[in-house]
């Protein structure tokens, strides 16, 4: 199971020098998860042409670093977001030598090719995402494809540094299920984030209650401290099912082909560890091609994933990054995590 670890890195580039502060920071966490010499010059590439591209052709944008796990390997997500006016001709754009700004026009074609994997989409008008994933090979390959695909964008509230909000996902090979969690402890800051992390331990330890013990378990391990709201869901892909059970303001939905919005799941009212008036426990049809989106209060509720074209047919992470950039509040905490099956077919 691939994962991204703690709150996403970010860095907004607003000015040239942003792109250094970008680079050193990416070189660092680079250094930290064990990278040769010539994955971190991938990384210093591809962070440099990001960054450049957001000040070059959007006037900035903010940059993404997310740390990822799978198995025995560690690697880094670049998630570059802007609000520029975006590519008419995506094709021709990730041409070698194309430029609409007389440089050389080599950028996006480098970066999918330094990459282990790559996705972008954009919206005339409306700006561009670019997704570009690179591991470690210095630990052998993991052995097991995950049965889910994850992207997800969480830092905290403007003006602080710890995230209060939390995540975690986890799958069972043997039983065909995986669970994923989003947790938002009470408030900002430290005291927010222990909540969140004390909920994240809960989930580790108990996955195999399913979300209503979970939770349960939850409620008692967190009342010593600010409490949380919290959601779990357990998709089943053999039954086709997903059993899904909240408490407080934490959004979850399914995105169904065809459909504008999918359908809301549905969450109690209350505190996690200090009041819960009820947990239950919902089930929802889940199907191969379906997109589960689970996020906190800090993202706007009334997004529509029709306004962009495709975008289900590519990386959990560019949804996650669009409904973060388009949606987000701005006084609060954000987390939004989006999952699909591997090798799901979404055209």
């Amino acid at each position: 199971m691939t994962t991204i670890l703690a709150q996403s890195v970010i860095v907004v580039i607003d000015e040239s020098s942003k792109i250094g502060e970008a680079r050193r920071t990416a070189a660092a966490l680079a250094r930290a998860l064990g990278f040769d010499e010539t994955e971190k010059g991938k990384v210093a590439l591809i962070v440099t042409e990001a960054a450049t591209n957001l000040l070059k052709h959007a006037g900035g944008g903010e940059l993404f670093l997310n740390v990822l796990e799978r198995e025995e390997r560690s690697g880094l997500e670049i998630l570059a977001l802007d609000r520029g006016p975006g590519m008419s001709d995506l094709e021709r754009c990730m041409e070698d030598g194309f430029s609409t700004a007389g440089s050389s026009g080599n950028g996006l074609g480098a970066l999918a090719r330094l990459a282990t994997a790559f996705d972008i989409h954009t919206s005339p008008g409306r700006g561009t995402v670019v997704m570009a994933r690179l591991w470690n090979s210095t630990k052998p390959e993991a052995g097991n494809i995950p049965p889910l695909d994850y992207g997800v964008v969480s830092c905290p509230a403007a003006g602080e540094e710890i995230c209060g909000d939390a995540w975690a996902v986890a799958s069972d090979e043997e039983s065909a299920l995986s669970l994923a969690m989003v947790v938002d402890g009470l408030g900002h800051g430290p005291q927010a984030a222990e909540a969140a992390r004390a909920a994240v331990a809960v989930f580790h330890d108990q996955r195999r209650l399913g979300p209503e013990g979970i939770l349960h378990a939850a409620h008692a391990a967190l009342k010593n401290t600010r409490g949380a709201a919290m959601a779990i869901a357990q998709i089943d892909r053999e039954r086709g099912e997903v059993r899904f059970a909240g408490v407080g303001n934490i959004g979850g939905t399914i995105n169904v082909r065809g459909e504008r919005r999918g359908f809301g799941m549905v969450s109690q009212n209350g505190t996690v560890g200090h009041a819960v008036r009820k947990v239950q426990e919902y089930t929802y049809p889940w199907s191969r091609d379906g997109l589960l989106i689970m996020y906190s209060d800090g993202l706007g509720s009334q997004w529509d994933l029709e306004r962009y074209a495709g975008i289900s047919a590519r990386h959990p992470s560019l949804t996650a990054g669009l409904l973060y950039r388009d949606y987000k509040r701005g006084r609060d905490d954000v987390t939004v995590l989006v999952a699909r099956e591997i090798g799901a077919s979404r055209p």
